[in-house]
């Protein structure tokens, strides 16, 4: 989730809903209570379709934290031989996602379910079948939420931006419970906020799930996305697949 950017004051009063958005190639509907997905997001959603894209197969793409939709949507509207399943958390953002996968066409393959992370895709049979699962969670620290990022509370819902005492909260969850849900050689790929790169390195680091991360960067040469492939998927020392 981003550190800058708010919509107008008044927003959620603003009764000329919906409202369309471009993100990646597509159009996407908006809704007062759902996060408006940034451009900042736009290098994770590329990132992530360059990778999918590389594939001669059918990919399985999980999206957690999935807001609008707009990562899973984005995504698929590149990869012609993925599909995914979306999941959030709150009947707002789960009806937004539903209501943009239909607006695109894309029903046949993109499913959207309603729980608390992996929990909502427990019924699909995805466990170590996932090609990739990406993911941009809340990574605002409860007291920068309080301070000087409390504006951004005014016009965005703070389930959306609050990542708990340090930021990571729910990526901690998130980088231990994907590897579940990841074939061997499957890719973790989520945003984080500035300055936390070192913070995550460590994170997947003691995870022992995957291989050593890399960091897309913004261009100003800000890391904003981990890459983190889980082990298992190439032979050790040749980089053939295993």
């Amino acid at each position: 989730m981003p550190q800058h950017h708010s919509l107008p004051a008044g927003r959620a009063n603003d009764r000329n809903w919906p409202r369309l958005h471009r993100f990646m190639r597509v159009e996407l509907e908006l809704a007062p209570d759902v996060l408006v997905p940034r451009a900042e997001t736009e290098l994770l959603g590329r990132t992530a379709a360059a990778i999918l894209g590389e594939q001669a197969h059918e990919t399985i793409l999980i999206d957690m934290c999935c807001g609008s939709g707009n990562l899973a949507v984005g995504i698929v509207s590149e990869c012609p031989r993925a599909r995914a399943w979306a999941a959030d958390l709150t009947d707002s953002t789960v009806s937004l996602a539903r209501r943009n996968v239909v607006r695109l066409a894309l029903q046949d393959r993109i499913k959207v379910r309603q729980g608390d992370l992996f929990a909502a895709i427990e019924g699909d049979g995805l466990r170590g079948a996932a090609d990739m699962v990406v993911c941009n969670p809340p990574y605002i620290s409860s007291s920068r939420l309080d301070s000087e990022s409390a504006h951004l509370l005014e016009n965005e819902p703070r389930e959306a931006l609050d990542g708990g005492p340090y930021g990571i909260s729910i990526l901690q969850r998130l980088v231990r419970d994907a590897a579940a849900f990841l074939k061997p050689g499957g890719w973790l790929l989520f945003e984080f906020g500035e300055g936390q790169d070192r913070q995550i390195a460590t994170l997947l680091s003691r995870s022992k799930s995957y291989e050593t991360p890399t960091f897309a960067v913004t261009a100003d040469g800000q890391p904003r996305v981990a890459m983190a492939r889980k082990h298992g998927g190439r032979v050790p020392g040749t980089g053939s697949p295993a």
